[in-house]
């Protein structure tokens, strides 16, 4: 038995008065890939956006092994005991199939799943970023909308996620581990660069002193980066994510980031400049999406994929071909209309 079509008002007023049910099927509409859904979806985001934005956005990263869930978990239980509505997504452009491993995470974060003021969504599956990133920023508009007051969002994929994750929230914490040989080795270069903090997790046990060491490593690491144009220093910081301790003083460092930001102006100037890549980022997506969808595209790429494997026709040559033909498809669309 097919589900009843919701109507644009129904979505809303669900939504606004943080419905679960309501806020999930609203989620699943907006990664639906049906026009009719799509334009469903348009609506529905419109009506929500006067009553989004009102919500401290937490980027998570780490390397593998680094306790993100359990981390994710017991930070997210730290904020609602503190009086806090949590919702944590994820965004990963990488798995089609097993959806992300937040679909296991959501089974290990059994208590903070159960809490009525957390919400956990499974990552959207998608073979393109800008398609997966464009659903993660409006599952977490619509969380806004039902109230949600912090949205943290983990990177589940890796490489171009983290500059997705980035380019959607206000802070961006990187989780390292201690103990691991040189410790600025595996991780990259320009994702220390985009962080406003790094954690060294399990601090804990033998592995306490490792991590102090660790901190005071990355501390001096990050002081080689040229400052950041908002005059946040990055920080670095240690916590057991397993036995609950360093997550207070995590949290009172974002609140105080959020406090300077909003009070230089950097807040509210990030997030213009994130609406706008957005607008851009979901244009090239659309766009790309109709040029491989269109029929004389699909058409001549059949014919001409044999000899660009081979090697006998020029990629670049029949891209700009292909351009060519995908525009003046539309230009005659137009010119019927």
């Amino acid at each position: 038995m097919t589900k009843k079509r919701l109507s644009v008002s129904e979505y809303i007023q669900g939504i606004l008065h943080s419905d679960r049910v309501m806020i999930s099927r609203a989620i699943t509409l907006v990664e639906s890939e049906l026009p009719t859904d799509q334009l469903i979806a348009e609506k529905v985001m419109e009506g929500i956006l006067p009553y989004s934005g009102n919500s401290i956005r937490i980027g998570i990263t780490g390397v593998p092994g680094v306790g993100k869930s359990t981390f994710i978990e017991n930070f997210g239980k730290t904020l609602v005991e503190k009086g806090h509505k949590v919702a944590v997504l994820a965004i990963d452009p990488s798995s089609q199939q097993s959806r992300g491993s937040i679909l296991g995470d959501k089974t290990r974060m059994e208590n903070l799943a159960s809490d009525k003021r957390a919400y956990i969504r499974p990552s959207p599956a998608g073979s393109t970023l800008g398609g997966v990133s464009a659903r993660t920023r409006e599952a977490m508009l619509i969380c806004e909308a039902a109230g949600f007051d912090v949205i943290l969002i983990e990177t589940v994929g890796v490489g171009q996620s983290e500059i997705a994750v980035k380019g959607m929230v206000d802070f961006f914490l990187l989780l390292m581990l201690a103990g691991a040989g040189d410790e600025l080795q595996g991780i990259k270069k320009g994702i220390i660069e985009i962080c406003d903090a790094m954690v060294i997790n399990k601090a804990d046990g033998a592995n306490f002193e490792p991590a102090k060491n660790a901190k005071r490593e990355y501390a001096n690491a990050l002081h080689l980066f040229p400052e950041k144009e908002n005059g946040w220093i990055p920080q670095v910081k240690t916590c057991s994510a397993v036995e609950k301790t360093g997550l207070d003083e995590i949290l009172e460092m974002i609140m105080d980031y959020r406090e300077r930001m909003l009070a230089n102006g950097y807040w509210e100037n990030n997030r213009a400049g994130q609406r706008i890549n957005w607008l851009h980022e979901h244009i090239r997506y659309l766009l790309e999406r109709s040029f491989f969808q269109n029929k004389n595209i699909k058409n001549h790429l059949d014919q001409i994929l044999p000899d660009i494997t081979s090697g006998r026709l020029s990629p670049i040559a029949k891209a700009r071909e292909l351009v060519d033909i995908f525009t003046k498809s539309k230009g005659e669309k137009l010119d019927r209309s």
